[in-house]
């Protein structure tokens, strides 16, 4: 049987021992470590614009973090495209829609993946109002109670510049990475999706550099830069 074109690699599981995996692994480090002074629990993925690869990111260090005997929790909070019910080959029937619209418990929205140790809340069915889903109260008491029950919540959002949802989420996060592929997105594109975390108020941890050309042995691999002010 073939795999549906839209499920994403998690190398992290299928191949550790990778290069690729490693990589991930080095950016679960420098996110561990990008704050002295906070914790970095609850970070947001996002992307300039689509198809950069953010989703497939989050996914993999979902599954790093959760080796490194973390529990774990991934959001689909791409709540106009999402794509983690089909990486993680679970139900979309309810999810984040279904809390912040009452038609359903936390607990009935939580999934246990085949990953020991990481859990997702997918994106549930589309809603009609997603941005003002993210943005309200519910949202907040949502993620100030899964900040008791996980050790690390990862958030996959939707692209930066195609809609506000990102901005909205990116001041409930501790921290945020944003992903660009090096071969698609425009330096001043890159920057105007920085500019747009910076204005309000977002923590930008680093950027994931996708499909960096490395030598032809390691192919394409993620790149993070903790320095984010040049």
């Amino acid at each position: 049987m073939s795999r549906p074109a839209n499920k994403r690699n998690l190398i992290t599981h299928t191949n550790p021992r990778s290069p690729i995996s490693e990589a991930y692994r080095s950016l679960r480090t420098n996110v561990d470590f990008s704050s002295v002074d906070q914790k970095m629990q609850v970070i947001m993925v996002t992307s300039a614009g689509p198809g950069e690869g953010k989703s497939t990111t989050i996914g993999n260090l979902a599954v790093a973090y959760a080796q490194a005997e973390r529990k774990v929790l991934l959001i689909d909070a791409d709540m106009r495209k999402p794509i983690e019910h089909h990486t993680f080959e679970v139900s979309n029937r309810r999810g984040l829609s279904s809390i912040l619209s009452q038609q359903c418990t936390v607990d009935e929205a939580i999934q246990p993946t085949k990953i020991p140790g990481l859990s997702v809340i997918t994106s549930g069915p589309i809603p009609p109002n997603p941005a003002e889903m993210v943005a309200s109260q519910r949202m907040s008491n949502l993620i100030d109670e899964l900040r008791r029950r996980f050790d690390v919540i990862l958030i996959d959002s939707p692209p930066t510049l195609a809609v506000t949802d990102a901005q909205l989420l990116s001041t409930r996060c501790d921290g945020v990475v944003l992903v660009l592929d090096q071969g698609k997105v425009k330096r001043e594109i890159a920057l105007k999706a920085k500019e747009g975390l910076v204005k309000v108020g977002a923590k930008l941890l680093g950027v994931v550099l996708n499909n960096v050309k490395r030598k032809k042995s390691e192919g394409y691999y993620y790149y993070y830069y903790g320095n984010t002010n040049s």
